[in-house]
């Protein structure tokens, strides 16, 4: 009887082995065919050589009026007095504002430095502040409440991890990064529906938003030709080429959009 316990103890003992080698190997492999890690080295830019793209963004057309927001759902909102208009479409002076314009192609596959300062989401009189921001991947965003009520801030990102978040009244900040490059992500608050912001989160450090005066300026480029792209929450992507050759800036170039 003896002999047979002992046999049988040995039996599941080494069952119980081959199975933890087993989940081992498997987990082994389940990592060995995960996405490779980033092996791209360090970017170094010569600063000597290096110049900007600067240009306008234009719009051809009779540009949509923006409309006055309701925000009559929340006193502490409507109580701002603001003038609360839409900003989908901001127009002035045919220059178009609100646009993400960023080097899209032609820089190379390194790792350019995170900034350590944060950018900021600012909520004000129940918007956001900025309408666009640009930010590179894995830089900090800090998003604040100035306001008496609950925003909800809520990103739809593709490929990022999607998250969100309550903040209340006069809240601390919220701190988030965002992993991968991703144009545009939008960003909503489930409380007031009218909120709506778009990020730009690119893995280098060129990158501009267009003002009211529908300019952008894209500074410190390394010498190259490159794919240039600006990106509209409504009108999509446009592109175009330039060539930025060493200690000599592109200026006066010109992206134009037209009325859908």
């Amino acid at each position: 009887m003896n002999r047979k316990w002992i046999a049988l103890t040995a039996l599941l003992s080494l069952l119980f082995l081959a199975a933890l080698t087993g989940c081992g190997k498997k987990e082994e492999t389940e990592q060995s065919t995960s996405p490779s890690a980033d092996t791209a080295k360090p970017a170094t830019i010569d600063k000597s050589q290096v110049a900007a793209v600067s240009g306008v963004i234009k719009f051809d057309g009779t540009a949509p009026k923006p409309t006055k927001i309701d925000m009559s759902q929340d006193p502490a909102c409507k109580k701002t007095g603001a003038e609360n208009m839409t900003e989908t479409v901001v127009v002035d002076n045919g220059n178009l504002a609100n646009v993400f314009v960023y080097v899209k192609e032609g820089l190379p596959n390194a790792n350019f430095p995170v900034p350590t300062d944060k950018v900021t989401i600012d909520q004000q009189g129940c918007r956001y502040h900025p309408h666009v921001l640009g930010v590179m991947a894995g830089q900090t965003v800090e998003i604040k409440n100035d306001d008496d009520t609950t925003h909800n801030i809520h990103p739809s990102p593709k490929d990022n991890k999607e998250w969100n978040e309550s903040q209340p009244p006069k809240g601390a900040p919220i701190e988030k990064t965002f992993a991968r490059p991703e144009v545009l992500i939008p960003v909503k608050c489930n409380q007031h529906p009218w909120m709506k912001m778009y990020l730009g989160v690119v893995k280098h450090p060129y990158f501009a938003v267009t003002g009211k005066d529908g300019k952008f300026e894209i500074k410190d480029l390394p010498p190259g030709d490159y794919t240039i792209a600006a990106v509209h929450e409504k009108f999509g992507e446009q592109t175009m080429k330039v060539k930025v050759a060493p200690k000599t800036d592109v200026k006066d170039q010109t992206i134009t959009f037209k009325a859908q």
